[in-house]
């Protein structure tokens, strides 16, 4: 995660933004604070990025780098206006790859926007394109992961990415939730054909950024005010956590785009000692 120290909006890339609406960055700063304060007293563990002035978008973080089973793919960004951050969440997983047993940084030749258009499941990856993530860097993540990737086509320019658009609670079990409008009719029919348990989110949940979420398995990250959703997950015995994310809402992300998730390589199987009293070959 990266804090919020030079968030601002100066500019739009998404239909979210307005330069003309004022930002209280003390106010993001706190609403950030809170997050992070979530997540550790779940017992997540937080790291930092520092942030960078003239980059006040940074505070996405999960559009930086993809991290499956220790394997890092950096971020190509599609608009000007962020490319440089792609460099910055490089060189941080250079240095720090030891903390997840790290097992390769490759970089990106096609387009790709990293856990905005990435969601990571079991043993498939979500992949959204359309507006941002290009359909070549589906194919380098499944290269480089060798995990199954689904491509899903975004249709509705209010949900650019992919988590706004769907939400992963329980990556375990491949459960997710997502709303049906924001993908084309090809890719709906994948997603109803796979995941026929999912939750649906209606227009006021995805507009309340509801699906810009964080699941754990139990826990539900999210942001205030989309209370269908909240109520559906609660009833399915998660705990929904919501989180006052408004003022960073004012450059078009929420919780998710806050939270780069870093899936750390499989731990080695332990070795077996040798039997004594075995067949000593």
């Amino acid at each position: 995660m990266c804090p919020p120290t030079w968030f601002d909006v100066v500019y739009a890339i998404n239909p979210w933004m307005d330069p003309a609406v004022p930002v209280d960055r003390d106010r993001a700063c706190a609403q950030w604070s809170a997050l992070v304060a979530a997540y550790e007293a779940a017992g997540h563990r937080v790291d930092l990025l520092e942030p960078v002035p003239g980059l006040p978008d940074m505070v996405f973080a999960a559009n930086g780098a993809t991290v499956v089973d220790g394997r890092t793919l950096g971020a190509r960004f599609a608009t000007p206006q962020r490319r440089s951050e792609a460099a910055v969440h490089r060189a941080w997983h250079a240095r720090s790859g030891v903390r997840y047993g790290g097992r390769g940084l490759a970089d990106p030749v096609a387009v790709n926007e990293a856990e905005g258009d990435f969601a990571v499941l079991s043993s498939v990856v979500l992949a959204g394109h359309g507006f941002r993530t290009s359909l070549d860097a589906h194919a380098e993540l499944a290269a480089l992961t060798g995990r199954e990737v689904v491509s899903l086509e975004l249709v509705d320019p209010r949900f650019y990415h992919l988590d706004v658009a769907l939400a992963v609670l329980d990556a375990d079990t491949d459960h997710v939730a997502y709303h049906p409008p924001a993908f084309s009719a090809e890719a709906q029919a994948v997603l109803a054909e796979r995941f026929p348990d999912a939750v649906l989110a209606d227009e006021a949940d995805a507009c309340a950024f509801g699906l810009n979420l964080v699941g754990d398995g139990r826990n539900v990250f999210m942001p205030t005010g989309a209370a269908h959703l909240r109520d559906a997950l609660e009833a399915l015995g998660y705990v929904p956590v919501e989180i006052d994310t408004s003022e960073l809402v004012l450059g078009g992300g929420s919780v998710k785009c806050c939270t780069q998730e870093i899936r750390p390589a499989p731990e080695p199987a332990p070795r077996q000692a040798p039997d004594p009293e075995g067949d000593p070959r």
